[in-house]
């Protein structure tokens, strides 16, 4: 079986003028969906332990806020940068204010945080003692970094919606048997969103599928084990008739009819041969970020597309899953590998290895069983197939 993970769509909302959030109504939603939320037991227990005693003053970041009003387009991760001076230090961040913000992936537009430095230590707490989602007028928009009730969105949505849908690890290279593309409308060499394409095999009921190339194999950079296939993704299609077969004209004998399909987003051209897979369905689980309770020692796989260097805002395969305890969230450290050189002050010349240097974070969104896709979220480098991943 390949591991494939329901995935969240754009989150993306036209907001009508005029149109009010109803605290009550969104925190209703909110409380109903708690038991959905990754939230660890050490991160649970960390938030208690730090809600008792506070952040030492010197964990905060040197400008962190005494007052900040949350606003539409901040992210926990942002809002993790204002206060501490590790971000992927978050349970810190719901720790400081346990009692008010129960849910800490739930934190809205418009409350006011506040940050009480007293005793010597620090406390985070939202304004007033209503720790609700407010009400909030909403303008006509397209919200893309809020959840569907209103809360911030963990990391901005943006960077990483595309490849939720796109990026795919099959275990085995399951798309040699997917149905394929056997024809197209007039005999087009290439196909475009909106033409028609032709495609043989079992559809298993569905109607929305997406379009692959044939599948990449992707190795360990260090211990050459095969780990998964990355399809090359080209688009979508959505089915529009089913196929069959129909009787010969001359009355011998049938004749195969192929499912008709619409090409409804593209990538890049789609053309015979190209792979059907069907379209997972939506999961509005929050990510939040926290650094790995294990230690781990990964390798960047590749590059996502064609690309040899990556840098801020792109994604990266890396060789460390599910097997190997990888969450969605986790925030990893990026080291560069140190180069060669010359002690030119020794006479023998020895060949010397630099030590490696930390050049980034990593923020994983999709955990496969031994491979995982994660999002640059800065960079010294570019970064490069083999590179080390270590916890932060």
């Amino acid at each position: 079986m390949s591991e494939h993970f329901p995935v969240p769509g754009r989150r993306q909302l036209l907001v009508c003028a005029g149109m009010t959030a109803l605290a009550g109504a969104a925190g209703a939603v909110a409380h109903a969906a708690e038991p959905r939320f990754p939230i660890t037991p050490q991160q649970r227990a960390t938030a208690r332990q730090v809600a008792e005693a506070g952040v030492p003053l010197e964990d905060l970041a040197p400008d962190a806020p005494e007052r900040y009003t949350v606003r539409r387009r901040d992210t926990l991760w942002d809002i993790s940068k204002l206060y501490l001076k590790s971000p992927w230090r978050w349970p810190q961040l719901w720790g400081m204010n346990l009692e008010q913000i129960r849910n800490p992936h739930l934190i809205f537009p418009g409350q006011v945080l506040v940050l009480d430095k007293s005793g010597g230590r620090a406390r985070l707490r939202v304004a007033g003692s209503d720790a609700g989602p407010p009400t909030v007028k909403l303008s006509p928009a397209v919200r893309s970094e809020l959840l569907d009730n209103g809360a911030i969105a963990s990391i901005p949505l943006h960077l990483i919606g595309p490849f939720l849908n796109e990026a795919v690890i099959f275990e085995r290279d399951e798309l040699d048997g997917a149905p394929r593309i056997v024809a197209t409308q007039e005999g087009r060499v290439m196909l475009s969103r909106g033409e028609i394409a032709y495609v043989r095999g079992e559809l298993g009921g569905a109607r929305d599928f997406r379009i692959f190339r044939e599948a990449r194999p992707l190795h360990d950079p260090v211990t050459r084990e095969l780990l998964g296939y990355e399809g090359q993704y080209v688009g979508s299609a959505e089915l529009l008739r089913a196929g069959g077969t129909v009787t010969a004209p001359d009355g011998k004998g049938t004749e195969i009819v192929p499912a008709t399909f619409t090409i409804r987003s593209i990538r890049q051209e789609a053309g015979i041969g190209d792979r059907l897979w069907q379209a997972p369905p939506a999961d509005w689980t929050a990510y939040v970020p926290h650094a790995p309770a294990a230690d781990l020692d990964g390798r960047v796989v590749s590059i996502y597309g064609e690309g040899l260097r990556a840098g801020q805002n792109q994604i990266v395969a890396i060789n460390q899953g599910r097997r190997e305890g990888v969450e969605r969230g986790h925030v990893l450290a990026l080291w560069r590998a140190g180069s060669q050189a010359i002690d030119r002050t020794d006479p023998q010349r020895p060949t010397m290895r630099l030590p490696d240097e930390r050049n980034g974070l990593l923020f994983v969104f999709r955990v496969f069983e031994r491979l995982s896709y994660a999002l640059i979220l800065n960079v010294n480098e570019p970064v490069t197939r083999g590179d080390r991943i270590s916890p932060p």
